[in-house]
């Protein structure tokens, strides 16, 4: 099996939900590990999610932007970086429907920017081999478009059909990605993600909508007819994942991750609604707050993951139940 070793790590967008969950579990997992941490703080960036580091030696942060070409060639070199995980992305599906030119600058410029840097720095600087260095690229399930009730899920064979802006530009990182292994023999993995939720995700994503409309008696507003379908996954076993796929994953291999845990929007809701019911009986029930709004243009019916590569070939699987990681989540939220 091809193993891989980071000792100085980039982390890229490491201040959002997943990446600094991410961090986290890395420096807790390996303790020779050092995290260069860059992140440009915009809304969906906190230096709150990194508190429990902050006085971590190991973890340095950076505050600057991916598409400064100068700022990641001084990163790199100054701490002789030897990989990239690489989560910093536009990724809120709303917000590319109103302004889709921030989702192309970052998620297609930004991800050149590194591509290139890394190029340049590890494969004609350094001529580092696949042993001595690793690119892994973050995407989503969305690359692939939507699925029919009763279609197949999302294999790493799918067809690239984004629907949004935020997919697309997604889409048109991933290929960056791809084309730099077959061009340049750049030692890159890749994943692709369904929903994740958990501490620390930003308040616009549904799950802690959903949770802090229940503590707020606000309405909860769920599209369309809440019909839409999405696999839901634990933040810390996509970090699992991910540490997984660094060490272990085959050089130029994009692996699907999932839970095979499909809910309808209006299901989930419902469910959230039940759980806080449990936790303030005294404002129950809380899925009258349920409420529908206008659906989203273009809106992806559903979306699901065939994870088997990941679990026959790295070893990999789910260690969280739904019902634990929603405890976990609502607590967060709640405290």
């Amino acid at each position: 099996m091809n193993t891989f070793q980071p000792k100085r790590m980039l982390v890229t967008g490491g201040a959002g939900f997943i990446g600094s969950n991410f961090i986290c579990h890395m420096l807790k997992r390996d303790p020779d590990l050092q995290i260069v941490n860059l992140d440009k703080l915009t809304y969906a960036g906190s230096l709150q999610n990194l508190s429990e580091v902050a006085e971590q030696s190991r973890h340095v942060f950076i505050e600057g932007d991916i598409c400064n070409a100068a700022l990641v060639d001084t990163i790199l070199r100054k701490y002789t970086l030897d990989s990239v995980v690489h989560f910093a992305a536009e990724s809120h599906v709303d917000r590319s429907i109103q302004g889709p030119a921030a989702f192309v600058h970052t998620n297609v410029i930004g991800s050149f920017t590194l591509l290139e840097a890394v190029r340049r720095y590890w494969l004609q600087e350094k001529q580092w081999t696949s042993e001595q260095c690793r690119f892994h690229h973050i995407s989503t399930d969305e690359v692939y478009g939507t699925l029919g009730p009763n279609d197949a899920p999302f294999s790493e064979r799918s067809l690239y059909q984004p629907n949004s802006p935020y997919s697309a530009s997604k889409a048109g990182s991933d290929h960056l990605v791809r084309a730099y292994a077959h061009t340049y023999g750049l030692p890159v993995t890749l994943s692709n993600c369904s929903n994740n939720y958990g501490p620390k995700q930003h308040r616009e994503k549904f799950i802690p909508t959903v949770i802090l409309a229940c503590l707020q008696q606000k309405p909860i507003p769920i599209y369309g007819d809440g019909s839409n379908i999405r696999d839901w996954l634990y933040v810390e076993d996509h970090c699992l994942a991910l540490d997984h796929i660094l060490r272990q994953g085959q050089v130029g291999r994009s692996y699907n991750v999932g839970a095979n845990n499909e809910w309808s929007n209006l299901e989930l809701a419902q469910y959230l609604a039940s759980a806080m019911d449990k936790r303030y009986p005294q404002q129950a029930p809380h899925d009258r707050l349920i409420q529908y709004v206008t659906d989203r243009p273009g809106h992806d019916w559903r979306y699901a993951i065939n994870d088997d590569r990941i679990r026959t070939e790295l070893n990999w699987k789910p260690r969280c139940s739904f019902e634990e990681g929603i405890d976990k989540t609502i607590s967060f939220f709640t405290h």
